[in-house]
């Protein structure tokens, strides 16, 4: 049977959704919000595991999977994360799984949002269409789905899939029992250029590979160095100079609950936010402090952390979700954009076999939603578990205990590999 598959979102498990079925031979449609692919040319760096690296492997030409690697971050000298407290003292370490130097599948990467967008969107000029708002879906008779738009136009296939966020309007008239709740906890986040300057005052660990910062009072921050490697002349070709072509950075990202900050925080500017960030960590070590001093405004950002509810199992339908759609999580765990990615490769796998008859469509699909459930949730529940463990921060004696419990940690290898499993 002919397919055709309709998307909506052009983000990362969305693009890669449609460069899989692409790859498979089948017919795609993307309908995205943004007026033109460079109207988001901001973001921060994605964290790749292995099966996200497996996922774009499955679902990327060969070519394409190259330059994604190509423009994966330089790996940093102990190639994992660590955990520090307050006055970046280590509390554990944590080696990556896979071996970059060895199989460019196997390994976890690294990667600007950016380049990832902009190497999905290559060979797919004529699948993405640009400044289309979702407004709602229909339906038909025969099955078929018809996506309607803000601009009055509409798209029909035999599958909707809805890759539109956590925010999905795809998700609010599927699953409307099935909304995302807000966690309570606030992040602040911007970069810092890596210029001589501000490189010469990095502390030697943050230059071992991202860290996690346990302060006290609830206060928790991520940092992580993010450094191009250059990009080879024959794929900038395919990609596009833009994909690798930025400045070097590190980002650095402070959570804590929204009562630990000022009721107006909504309304601060973004000198405001990086002020208010200042004084939140004004006991912790000085090149921590100094680097939130040298973010460039331009990059702060005000995130409130939201989750997904559970939904309960439903009827597989011509219309499903993939990625933070159905599953969006706090950024606790790392495995987000990972999540949307296994959706992908899951999803063109199953629709690939229905388009040829192997499988009935509704099974397909229902296949798929059972297997994403399972996992997505799992993920939903780890994340979520880490942003509440940062929590118990606020009482001394549980952050004491987490320290001591860390340390003692470090030193049984097998029990720190359980502790890094993948969900």
């Amino acid at each position: 049977m002919g397919m055709k598959v309709v998307v909506i979102g052009g983000g990362i498990g969305g693009l890669a959704l449609a460069q899989g079925l692409n790859k498979a031979g089948l017919e795609v449609a993307v309908f995205e919000r943004d007026r033109t692919p460079t109207e988001r040319m901001q973001g921060y760096r994605v964290h790749i595991n292995r099966a996200g690296s497996r996922a774009l492997h499955a679902c990327l030409p060969p070519q394409l999977f190259d330059a994604f690697v190509a423009t994966a971050a330089a790996p940093n000298p102990r190639a994992g994360i660590g955990m520090y407290d307050h006055r970046l003292r280590e509390l554990i370490w944590f080696d990556a799984a896979g071996d970059a130097t060895k199989d460019p599948v196997e390994s976890d990467k690294s990667v600007s949002r950016i380049s990832l967008r902009q190497v999905l969107l290559v060979g797919l000029d004529d699948v993405v269409r640009f400044g289309k708002t979702f407004t709602h879906y229909e339906v038909n008779p025969d099955g078929t789905v018809t996506a309607h738009f803000g601009d009055g136009t509409s798209e029909s296939g035999d599958v909707l899939v809805g890759a539109d966020g956590g925010s999905s309007r795809v998700r609010q008239q599927y699953l409307p029992n099935a909304p995302r709740v807000d966690t309570g906890v606030i992040g602040i986040q911007g970069k810092v250029w890596l210029t001589e300057t501000s490189r010469a005052s990095l502390p030697a660990r943050l230059a071992d590979g991202p860290a996690m910062v346990v302060g006290s009072g609830g206060y928790g921050m991520f940092l992580a160095i993010h450094e191009f490697p250059p990009l080879p002349a024959e794929l900038a070709g395919i990609v596009g100079a833009k994909a690798g072509n930025q400045r070097d950075y590190l980002m650095w990202g402070l959570l804590a609950r929204r009562g630990k900050f000022p009721a107006d925080l909504d309304r601060l500017d973004d000198s405001g936010l990086a002020a208010l960030a200042s004084d939140r960590i004004a006991e912790w070590h000085p090149a921590v402090r100094n680097l939130v001093a040298a973010t460039d405004l331009e990059t702060v950002l005000l995130t409130p952390i939201r989750t997904s509810t559970q939904a309960d199992a439903w009827p597989a339908s011509t219309v499903t979700l993939l990625g933070d759609a159905i599953h969006s999580m706090p950024p606790t765990a790392g495995v987000g954009a990972n999540t949307a990615l296994r959706d992908a490769q899951l999803l063109t796998g199953n629709l690939s076999r229905a388009a040829v008859g192997e499988i009935p469509l509704l099974d397909a699909i229902a296949d798929y939603e059972t297997r994403m459930r399972e996992y997505g949730y799992a993920a939903v529940r780890a994340s979520t578990a880490n942003l509440r463990r940062q929590q118990r921060t606020e009482n001394p004696l549980a952050l004491a205990g987490m320290k001591l419990a860390l340390r003692v940690l470090n030193n049984i290898p097998a029990a720190k590999r359980r502790a890094l499993a993948e969900p």
